[in-house]
């Protein structure tokens, strides 16, 4: 038992695990090491949270469809929940933390409302200094079909482990203490909390919504296996290395690394956001926070990129044609192009991005094809001298859309580069089986074998083609959404 005022919600789950049937856990195995356990608790809070928007979605229906709070991050941040579900986050005081930084700003005048805020609906609460719910992740969902909480933190054996219950008894104690902490210090959210857990009160679930719930969160958690020699690979399966080829502590290095630097940053972020809410700021205070919006942006999902291309080398998975999606490729250039334009101008660069008139969809992942899409451009940009040129061009090739992005160094530079060798391509060191590093700017990138890993998951095929002056082109091939014809194309 801590020494906390309030008991952790893992000692609640933990004293309510001696009950039968009140909380579920992956038990770990007892020679694994402290850290093994960790990464795999964290494994499985990643996946239950794949697993609550899953249970989430068919209750999408009325403008308000239950209540999440969790911590010390938002766990919903799509849209899409967060204009159907009431949000609420609980993490350490935004405002003492604001306190802190070099600038003073002046006192608002007014605080927007919540329907004044770009569409988001997630709420801050703030915790007591020293609370350890700051580092415990959680999240309790309240609905009128189930009421859920699920827990990232210790067991009664004090190793870490994740935990998870539908009993309402389990979600009435865990409510409870969350309801102590907002008593203590967001007593204006309190009447609004109440009348909302009174409207999705906790409810016991049908026993099928939890059994979905299971499947959904080990579907997540696929077990690492050697593929068949001679098993043939179809267009949607990523290659795979041997799990033994990637060591268990790599892996637990890698996994801790990206979770060490996604979380700070992601607090920065949620405090940058909190202070564009104002209405009062200067317009180089504005200038400076979006910058660092920016670039916690980047970095975040630089991370995430590198957690999800670890789980697909570890994992030997095979991804199905019904897990990946019809992706509009032309929505996500839209949001994706003014970031490379950012990218490629703060280098020197020119990034020059060639469309057809008209763009089918594609089958894919559209939020992890973003991301890897982003991460080539930026592979691309940091190797070259300023002055260059990054052009993407996008066509249709029969059944495939054909995406190639190459770099181009001026007339002048190719010839001074080739005559002196004074342009030589960054070194990039090799750190274990999928990373790389650049020693001049610090920077860690994918290896180009895990990258054709990644996008072969995300149902493509990447070539690469290497250039000794003008380093790699890089080429991409997506399969067209067979349903749609063209007629359906969408304009860019």
């Amino acid at each position: 038992m801590s020494e906390w005022i309030f008991p952790t919600l893992s000692e609640i789950l933990a004293i309510a695990d001696e009950l039968p049937l009140s909380v579920g856990s992956i038990a770990a195995s007892d020679s694994a090491s402290a850290a093994q356990k960790r990464v795999r608790a964290e494994r499985e809070w990643f996946g239950a949270i794949a697993a609550l928007e899953t249970s989430l979605r068919p209750l999408m229906k009325d403008d308000l469809n239950g209540v999440v709070l969790s911590g010390p991050l938002p766990v919903l941040g799509q849209p899409e929940f967060l204009s159907k579900f009431k949000v609420w986050s609980y993490t350490a005081d935004p405002m003492a933390m604001v306190s802190s930084l070099l600038f003073q700003l002046p006192p608002a005048d007014q605080i927007p409302s919540d329907g004044e805020t770009n569409g988001e609906t997630n709420d801050t609460l703030s915790l007591l200094p020293g609370d350890p719910l700051a580092v415990e992740p959680f999240c309790l969902a309240l609905t009128s079909q189930f009421s859920l909480v699920m827990v990232l933190g210790e067991n009664q054996n004090g190793d870490p482990a994740f935990q998870f219950s539908f009993d309402p008894e389990v979600v009435e104690r865990v409510w409870q203490t969350l309801r102590l902490r907002v008593v203590l210090m967001n007593p204006v959210h309190l009447e609004q909390m109440d009348e909302l857990y009174q409207r999705f009160a906790p409810i016991a679930p049908d026993y099928r919504l939890v059994s979905k719930f299971g499947q959904s969160l080990l579907s997540h958690l696929p077990e690492p296996e050697k593929p068949s020699v001679s098993e043939p690979r179809t267009h949607f399966q990523a290659q795979t290395v041997d799990s033994d080829s990637l060591k268990g502590v790599d892996v637990e290095i890698l996994q801790a690394i990206a979770h060490e630097v996604r979380t700070p940053l992601t607090t920065i972020r949620t405090l940058t956001r909190l202070l564009l809410r104002r209405r009062d700021l200067p317009p180089d205070v504005i200038k400076r926070l979006e910058v660092i919006d920016r670039e916690c942006s980047e970095q975040i999902d630089r991370f995430n990129l590198i957690f999800r291309a670890v789980e697909i080398e570890t994992s030997a998975m095979r991804v199905a044609t019904e897990s990946l999606t019809p992706t509009s490729l032309a929505e996500v250039l839209e949001q994706s192009i003014p970031r490379w334009q950012t990218q490629a101008t703060q280098r020197n660069l020119t990034l020059d991005v060639i469309l057809p008139q008209q763009l089918p969809p594609v089958v894919s992942d559209p939020v992890m094809l973003d991301q890897a899409l982003t991460s080539l451009i930026d592979r691309s940009a940091r190797s070259l001298p300023p002055g260059s040129r990054i052009q993407v061009e996008v066509s249709i090739a029969g059944h495939q859309l054909k995406l190639q992005l190459q770099s181009q160094m001026n007339a002048e530079q190719l010839i001074h580069s080739t005559s002196s060798s004074s342009h030589q391509m960054p070194l990039l060191k090799s750190l274990g089986q999928v990373l790389m590093f650049q020693p001049e700017t610090g920077t860690l990138s994918l290896n180009l074998s895990v990258t054709k890993n990644l996008f072969q998951a995300l149902g493509g095929k990447l070539i690469v083609r290497e250039r000794p002056e003008e380093g790699e082109v890089f080429t991409l091939f997506l399969p067209l959404e067979p349903s749609k014809s063209a007629s359906g194309m969408k304009m860019i």
